[in-house]
Order: structure tokens, then C-alpha cells, then sequence
């Protein structure tokens, strides 16, 4: 994984700076909670024999949520990494997430957005932003579990996901305990709830879609 920060403004952001203005002050009106943070978004991104290689900048977090509605979202790929809990007793371990952020009400395993924080002397490390994420939101700490050798990749409409399965030494009811312990001690207080997941339907929980290609692998599904 070859993934490069550049200075200066991404492109997406200079060419739609107006409209990218007018849907934040739209998004802030109806969720007052929503902060402006920095973030990284990525200019290029290919995918050769399993090599991620991307050139990202700098942006806003109101150009994500501008880029996500439109109905081509060219320009940019928004790249980021789920890490999947699995509990010794073979379920997943996902969360809800709060009504004051970005995603009210879905249902994925914690994640968040790659940001300053993520970038290293060596370019983005993703990794590093899946064990961070995670730990911030639950109080799971990834060099606790067992790592899977491989990852996977999905991409829908400019969207790449990273995902890789962690398998904790713990059961699925010790690891939502110490999920409930620790949300109050999450300052953002990003989620809601914590689920153990033991099916692949569908219709269990509002799912992001970005959970379907993973939870189809994970329980074996066959299309």
C-alpha cells in the first residue's frame, strides 16, 4: 500500500468551493453537532494486483459530505478502512451510531475518515487509522487480536473500503460489556449502541451498505 499526501488544496475542493459552502450551512441546520473537522480525501486512487497506490490532500469535512450526494461523484475517491471485530464465539461486532453525527442511526463497524492524525513520515497509514478509530469509539484495542494475513476491498461509486477481520480472544457478550463501559468515556460520544452480528441478513439492523459485501463473506453467502 503505496498511499502519498500532497499540499495544498484538493482539486474537488477549489472547483465547488461555493456549493460545498452552501450544503454545509444546509447540513449544519439540521445537525447543529456536526463540526468542520480536517480530513484527507484522495485525488488518485488505482488498485494493481492487490497494491493500493493514491495521491490524497487536505479537505474540509464539509467537501465530503458535499462530494457523497452527488449523483457522479467524480473528482475524488474517499478511501477508508474498516476493521472487523470478531469475538471468539464468531460474531461481528458493530455499532449504532449516534443521532448527531454524519450517519445517524446506521449500523457498521467502528470507523472513521482518514485525517492529519493518519499521516506518517512514510504517507497514510490506514492501518493506524482503523486501530485509532476503534479504540476511540470502543474502547478495543486491535493489538489484542489476532490480525487475519490478508485484506479485502470493496468500491462503489468512488467509495473504497479497506476491511480486514481482527479476532479478539473474548465472547461476543465481554466485548459489547466492555463497549458499554467505555462509551461514556468517549468524548464525542459517536455511538449509540454496540451489536453482536451472527447473520448475513440484510434486513437486520439499518446497515451502511459498505456491511454487505462483508458481511456476505464473512457468513459465507453465495449470490
Amino acid at each position: 500500500m503505496e498511499l502519498s499526501f500532497l499540499p495544498g488544496p484538493h482539486p474537488l475542493y477549489e472547483a465547488h468551493e461555493a456549493d460545498i459552502e452552501e450544503n454545509w450551512r444546509a447540513e449544519v441546520a439540521r445537525n447543529p453537532h456536526l463540526f468542520n473537522g480536517r480530513m484527507v480525501l484522495q485525488r488518485r486512487l488505482s488498485i494493481d494486483d492487490g497494491r493500493i497506490v493514491g495521491e490524497a490532500h487536505e479537505i474540509p469535512y464539509s467537501t465530503l459530505l458535499w462530494w457523497r450526494k452527488q449523483p457522479d461523484p467524480a473528482g475524488a475517491f474517499h478511501l477508508f478502512g474498516f476493521a472487523v471485530p470478531i469475538s471468539s464465539d464468531g460474531a461481528i461486532i458493530a455499532v449504532r451510531m449516534s443521532d448527531h453525527t454524519a450517519n445517524p442511526g446506521q449500523v457498521y463497524c467502528a470507523a472513521g475518515s482518514l485525517d492529519l492524525s493518519d499521516i506518517t513520515e512514510s504517507g497514510i497509514d490506514l492501518f493506524g487509522n482503523m486501530r485509532r478509530e476503534v479504540l476511540e469509539e470502543t474502547g478495543l484495542d486491535l493489538d489484542d487480536a489476532q490480525a487475519d494475513p490478508g485484506s479485502f476491498a470493496t468500491h462503489a461509486n468512488g467509495r473504497i473500503v479497506v476491511f480486514r477481520f481482527f479476532r479478539f480472544g473474548l465472547t461476543a457478550e465481554d466485548m459489547l460489556k466492555r463497549i458499554q463501559a467505555h462509551m461514556p468515556l468517549d468524548e464525542e460520544q459517536e455511538i449509540a449502541e454496540a451489536l453482536a452480528i451472527r447473520s448475513p441478513d440484510r434486513a437486520a439492523h439499518r446497515y451502511n451498505p459498505l456491511m454487505f459485501p462483508i458481511l456476505d463473506l464473512f457468513f459465507g453467502v453465495r449470490e
